[in-house]
């Protein structure tokens, strides 16, 4: 059975969701919302295809696809006249007015390196931690410590290990948004905590393992293997005495 397609996020619904040809009885193509998104995005806003899919929270990739798809339908109702009609496909619609304005928040392009312009760009990001050794903390409800890397231009400036203070689940998010955290690389993360984080407006990168220092160089180098689609399937965001096992 096909694992379900996890929602993209948009930020906006078309003003008008139907075009029609000058001639009569020609075929209807449907443009879906993230497919008319990820053109908006790309070729109206004109953002990189990073600052998309973390805009979308789905892969590059997986964003790729999309706007091939997108790009492929457009191109064929102009050459052929064909009537648009713009709806369905997987998404859900944020209410975050700042990000569904056409351009990003300005810290946000900043941090991400969305403004060419500067010459230094910067980003925090986060990993769940093993101090014991190292490595990557398989399930991200339960890890006590997160080890934050200060990134600006394509390396690491300074790494601190952060600890947790207890807190856990749901609550971890806040704790990453307090540390001004702009994505984070996990092993298993629940679908309330991946909530939690979109919210936040953090993205996330799970199913990785291995030593957390690796996993940052692969980051930066864009080698980064990650489960767009993770889950901690067998068990639920509160339970407290089970490991996720991938």
């Amino acid at each position: 059975m096909p694992r379900p397609v996890r929602k993209r996020t948009i930020y906006q619904k078309p003003d008008c969701t139907f075009f029609t040809a000058e001639e009569a009885g020609k075929k209807t193509v449907q443009l879906t919302l993230d497919e008319l998104e990820a053109l908006r995005l790309m070729d109206e806003v004109g953002l990189d295809q990073k600052e998309c899919a973390l805009r979308m929270h789905v892969g590059r990739s997986t964003f790729q696809n999309i706007l091939n798809e997108a790009r492929k339908k457009a191109a064929g109702a102009l050459v052929h006249g064909w009537n648009i009609a713009l709806y369905g496909g997987q998404v859900e619609v944020s209410d975050d007015a700042e990000l569904g304005c056409c351009r990003f928040a300005l810290r946000t392009l900043e941090r991400i390196g969305g403004i060419s312009q500067r010459e230094e760009k910067t980003m925090k990001l986060a990993v769940t931690y093993d101090p014991k050794n190292g490595e990557i903390f398989q399930h991200f409800g339960r890890t006590e410590y997160f080890k934050i890397y200060d990134l600006a231009d394509g390396k690491v400036q300074k790494a601190e290990v952060h600890s947790t203070q207890g807190q856990g689940h749901g609550a971890l998010a806040g704790v990453l948004q307090q540390l001004g955290i702009d994505g984070v690389i996990c092993g298993g993360i629940g679908g309330g905590a991946q909530e939690g984080l979109k919210k936040a407006g953090i993205a996330f990168y799970g199913g990785c393992s291995g030593q957390a220092d690796q996993a940052v160089e692969d980051f930066l180098a864009d080698k980064l293997q990650y489960q767009e689609d993770i889950q901690c399937d067998h068990h639920g965001e509160h339970h407290h005495h089970e490991e996720c096992h991938h």
